[in-house]
């Protein structure tokens, strides 16, 4: 018997993996940059930074951009340390954290970060459904049918669907290099346009803090732009499929927020240059007035919508099929069936199907603004908690948690306070909703996994450093 087999069965014995672990399909580092990097320059950057820039200025864009990587970038650093502290299967940062810290932390964390998945998948899908805006507007004007957009994204989401119920992984990788070279082409002609067709809504300069009258506030508009730049765990999803999670999960999703927080930063500036703030804030589709070729945003923004559609497809049944597979889940039939796995490389079908009908339902509310808002809040208690077990583990000084990747304490800490404060900012009730469930979810798989490894046992140890 190998190494890594007798490693692998000796962690089955201690209860640490499943028995039937999925072979996977052997993927290097860049599916995961490329599965965040399509995420993160999305349906935000096409649809909604231009409202940013409009309603807060430039000044208040570059806000946004950086307050929202003062979560991630603390949370990226922190999972790619989890990552390196043991070996890394199926199920993403649920497997990474339930791993390190016990089933108790990683199932709270797991069953937050599987109902956002889900839910990603339909804010991309309905976003993919308003690339079609310009033949929606043709077919108002010319025959005078007001067609409902969820014609669009409904049948689209049952597409998404059969394809990776028949196809798999697999196909969705390969379409993610095609994706992303069209996504870098289409933002290529957007930073080579001249300005606004129309000359009279350029305007005269850079004006660091020019805005919209009666502007949306702060809070608002971060929870509408937030969604994007949480795109850089989408890659963490593959981590039963990849050849060396260990370097590759670090390396893609780090490459992958940094990048993406650069592309922000200069289409922010771009847009302040190009259009005047009430240009930006009437037409949500500005960037193809200013681009080098309209029809260009269009097929950036489906393109983009639809990778990151297949990215969330493929990370949510996978973060399923292992929530399943621990016995996380409340009622032991749905777990028996949620962790069945089809083929040598265990797809995650019956988990894909109740992935499809949770973004389905989603889908038909159609509203994009609000999907957005809903995401950020269950992203934001995700990364807090992620930021807050690995502040916790780097300041008690486990042992145990010997990581090859180093983040740092304070950096972690930065994380887990930022997302506090931001989703205060946002909405107080929501909030504290969404931390209450955090911890119900908590004290819930407490009781049920007795004598597993829990928070308290973090605190105790972070409590000795501070002793000492």
């Amino acid at each position: 018997m190998s190494l890594n087999a007798r490693q692998q069965s000796a962690e089955s014995a201690r209860g640490n993996i499943p028995s039937n672990t999925q072979h996977g399909h052997g993927f290097g580092t860049a599916p995961v940059f490329l599965a965040s990097i399509s995420t993160i320059l999305g349906a935000i950057l096409f649809l909604r930074f231009g409202y940013a820039v409009a309603h807060v200025g430039l000044w208040g864009s570059l806000m946004v951009v950086t307050l929202g990587h003062l979560v991630t970038i603390p949370t990226a650093l922190a999972v790619s340390e989890i990552a390196t502290n043991r070996r890394v299967a199926g199920g993403g940062a649920y497997y990474i954290v339930s791993r390190s810290f016990g089933p108790s932390i990683g199932g709270t964390i797991g069953i937050a970060l599987y109902i956002s998945e889900a839910i990603s998948v339909a804010f991309y899908v309905v976003a993919f459904a308003e690339a079609f805006k310009p033949i929606y507007d043709w077919l108002a004007a010319t025959r005078e049918i007001s067609l409902d957009s969820r014609l669009v994204s409904l049948p689209c989401m049952i597409l998404i669907i059969a394809i990776m119920l028949t196809k798999g992984a697999d196909l969705g990788v390969r379409v993610l290099w095609v994706v992303s070279a069209i996504l870098a082409a289409s933002i290529g002609t957007f930073l080579l346009g001249g300005g606004h067709q129309q000359t009279e809504l350029r305007p005269d300069g850079l004006n660091l803090t020019a805005i919209i009258e009666n502007p949306d506030n702060f809070g608002t508009v971060f929870a509408t732009c937030f969604p994007a730049f949480t795109g850089m765990i989408a890659g963490l999803g593959l981590s039963g499929d990849l050849k060396n999670p260990q370097r590759s999960i670090p390396l893609g999703t780090i490459s992958a927020t940094l990048t993406g927080m650069i592309i922000y930063i200069i289409v922010a500036i771009k847009l302040t240059l190009s259009a005047t703030p009430e240009a930006l804030g009437d037409d949500y589709f500005i960037m193809a007035k200013i681009s080098l070729w309209g029809p260009a945003i269009y097929i950036g923004l489906g393109a983009a919508a639809l990778s990151s559609a297949l990215g969330s497809i493929m990370s949510a049944p996978r973060t399923l099929q292992m929530l399943a597979r621990d016995n996380i889940l409340p009622i032991p039939k749905f777990n028996r069936l949620m962790e069945k796995g089809a083929g040598k490389t265990q797809e995650p079908v019956y988990a894909t199907c109740m992935s499809g009908i949770i973004a389905i339902v989603f889908v038909a509310m159609g509203e994009l603004d609000f999907i957005a808002q809903i995401l950020t809040m269950f992203f934001m208690v995700t990364y807090g908690a992620l930021c807050a077990v690995s502040f916790l583990e780097n300041f008690a000084g486990n042992p145990s948690y010997r990581p090859t990747f180093h983040s740092r304490w304070y950096l972690s800490l930065v994380g887990t306070v930022m997302c506090g404060l931001m989703m205060i900012q946002i909405s107080t009730l929501y909030a504290i909703i969404s931390m209450s469930l955090m911890g119900l979810t908590y004290l819930g798989l407490r009781r049920t996994l007795r004598g597993q490894r829990d928070l308290a046992a973090s605190f105790q140890g972070a409590m000795f450093q501070l002793t000492q």
